[in-house]
C-alpha cells in the first residue's frame, strides 16, 4: 500500500467488531477429522534367534501385531458423504473413520488413493440418512501472493482447530517426492494433524488442502504447504463419480532452465521447461516439439520448470486443445496441443501367473513409452516390469517386489508379457533370473 494511503481508527462499533467468525461457522462443518488405523509388527528381540533363549521362552520373543493410529483431517466435497484427505494419513489402514465437528463418527471406506498427488477419497459407508454440509472449491491459479487464507483441521489431535495467515508463496517445489509438485505456501500455522484439512479463502471456498510443513523442530515455523483446489478436485470428482484418474500424456522428458542454459538461448531470465527427450510417436512429437524447445507457458500461464508444467497440463481436461507457447532458438510460437491419456495396455500387455511356479501370484506388464517415462526408464526400455505381487504368495516368498524389471529367465531375454507368462509358468529345477531394481541390475539363482 503507497505510504499516502489514509489511516484512520474505526468509527463504529461493526467496524471494530470485524473478525473471521462469519467464515468459521459457515465452512467448519465441512471439515471433519480422520482416524487411520493400522497394524504393524513390532520388532523382534534381539534374542528372538538366540537358540539358548528360545529353548527356554519359546517364541516369547518373536514379533507380533501391534495396532497403531494415525490422526489427519478431511474435507467433505459432496453431500452424500463422500471427503477430501492426504493419501499419506490412511496409507496401508485397516480401518478409517471419520468425525464431524459436532462430534458425530462415521465408518468409511477408501475409495481412491493417489499417492502420485498424495491425494485419497473416502466415501461414508452408512450415512443413516444425513446429507453431509460440502465445501466450495476455488479456482487455486486465482490465488495471489499476500492473500488472507484460513487452515481448518485436527492438529496434534486436540480438535477442530482454525488458524489464519496469509498466501506467502506459490507454485513450491522440492517439499515432497510426490508427481506433481506445485503449493501453496502458506504461514498460517500448520502441524502434524492438520494434514488433509482444508486451507480457505475470505470467500469460505476450499483454495487447497493442507499437506505438509516445514519444521526442524516437529511444529509451526510459519511455513506450511498445500496442494492447490484445481488439483484436488480433478481427484475428488474421480471420488463422486466412481471413475478413474486419467491422466494427460506429453511424452517428453524435461529439465529446468537454469542461468548458463538461459544465457545460451539468449534468454533474458531463466524460466521453462526444456525437452531434452521425446517419445517416439507420443502426443509431444505429433504435436511437432523436439528436444531443445523450451515451453514457457501454458494457455497463457507462465511455466517455471517442469514441475510447473506438469502440474498445469495435470489439470486439463482429457480431449481439450490446450496452447503451448515454445521457444524455438530465437523464435517463440505458440502450439495447439490436444490433450490425450496415456495408451491403455492391450490385453496381452499384462499377465498373472497362477500355475504352479515359482513365480505365481506376480502381475507383470511389458514396458512401453508412457510406463518407462513414468518410471524414470529409457524409452526404448525392455523387459516386463512387476505391477503387483500377491501376499503369501509364491512370487513374494521369492523375494519379488513391484517396479521390479524382469530382464531375462533362464538365458531367454524377456520382451513381452506373454512370453515371460509361458516361460514362467513351467516347473524347472532352477530358475536364473536378471532383473533390475532401483537402476541396478542384478542376477539370482532360486530353486523351481
Amino acid at each position: 500500500i503507497p505510504d499516502t494511503a489514509p489511516r484512520a481508527v474505526p468509527t463504529s462499533q461493526p467496524q471494530v467488531q470485524l473478525s473471521f467468525a462469519p467464515i468459521v461457522q459457515a465452512v467448519s462443518p465441512s471439515v471433519v477429522n480422520v482416524y487411520a488405523t493400522r497394524i504393524e509388527a513390532q520388532s523382534a528381540s534381539p534374542f528372538a534367534n538366540d537358540p539358548f533363549f528360545s529353548r527356554f521362552f519359546g517364541d516369547q520373543f518373536q514379533s507380533r501385531p501391534r495396532e497403531s493410529r494415525a490422526l489427519g483431517s478431511g474435507v467433505i466435497v459432496d453431500g452424500s458423504g463422500v471427503i477430501l484427505t492426504n493419501s499419506h494419513v490412511i496409507n496401508g489402514a485397516t480401518d478409517v473413520r471419520i468425525s464431524l465437528s459436532d462430534g458425530r463418527e462415521f465408518a468409511v471406506d477408501v475409495i481412491v488413493e493417489d499417492q502420485q498427488t498424495d491425494l485419497a477419497v473416502l466415501r461414508v459407508r452408512d450415512p443413516r440418512g444425513v446429507t453431509f454440509p460440502a465445501i466450495t472449491f476455488a479456482d487455486s491459479d486465482k490465488l495471489l501472493v499476500g492473500d488472507l487464507v484460513l487452515a481448518i483441521g485436527n492438529p496434534f489431535g486436540v480438535g477442530q482447530t482454525v488458524t489464519s495467515g496469509i498466501v506467502s508463496a506459490l507454485a513450491r517445489t522440492g517439499v515432497e517426492s510426490s508427481n506433481y509438485e506445485f503449493f501453496i505456501q502458506t504461514d498460517a500455522a500448520i502441524n502434524p494433524g492438520n494434514s488433509g484439512g482444508a486451507l480457505v479463502d475470505m470467500q469460505g471456498h476450499l483454495v487447497g488442502i493442507n499437506t505438509a510443513i516445514y519444521s526442524q523442530s516437529g511444529g509451526s515455523v510459519g511455513i506450511g504447504f498445500a496442494i492447490p483446489a484445481n488439483m484436488a478436485k480433478l481427484v475428488a470428482d474421480a471420488g463422486v463419480t466412481g471413475g478413474a484418474i486419467v491422466r494427460p500424456w506429453f511424452g517428453a522428458k524435461m529439465q529446468a532452465v537454469d542461468s548458463d542454459i538461459a544465457t545460451s538461448l539468449g534468454m533474458d531470465a531463466p524460466h521453462g521447461a526444456l525437452i531434452t527427450e521425446v517419445a517416439p510417436d507420443g502426443p509431444a512429437a505429433r504435436a511437432g516439439f523436439k528436444s531443445g524447445d523450451v515451453i514457457l507457458s501454458v494457455d497463457g500461464q507462465k511455466v517455471d520448470d517442469p514441475s510447473a508444467f506438469n502440474f498445469r497440463l495435470a489439470t486439463k481436461p482429457i480431449g481439450q486443445t490446450t496452447k503451448l507457447e515454445r521457444l524455438r532458438g530465437s523464435a517463440t510460437d505458440t502450439l495447439d496441443f490436444p490433450v490425450e491419456a496415456a495408451p491403455a495396455p492391450s490385453d496381452n500387455a499384462t499377465a498373472t501367473i497362477s500355475a504352479t511356479s515359482r513365480f505365481s501370484g506376480v502381475t507383470v506388464r511389458q514396458l512401453d513409452p508412457a510406463l518407462a517415462e513414468s518410471k524414470n526408464l529409457p524409452y526404448d526400455a525392455k523387459g516386463v516390469i512387476v505391477t503387483a505381487v500377491a501376499p503369501n504368495s509364491p512370487a513374494e516368498a521369492m523375494g519379488l517386489k513391484v517396479d521390479d524389471i524382469i530382464l531375462q529367465l533362464n538365458d531367454t531375454v524377456i520382451t513381452d508379457a506373454q512370453s515371460f507368462s509361458t516361460l514362467a509358468s513351467q516347473r524347472v529345477r532352477t530358475w536364473q533370473i536378471i532383473l533390475q531394481r532401483d537402476g541396478r541390475v542384478s542376477r539370482a539363482i532360486v530353486s523351481g
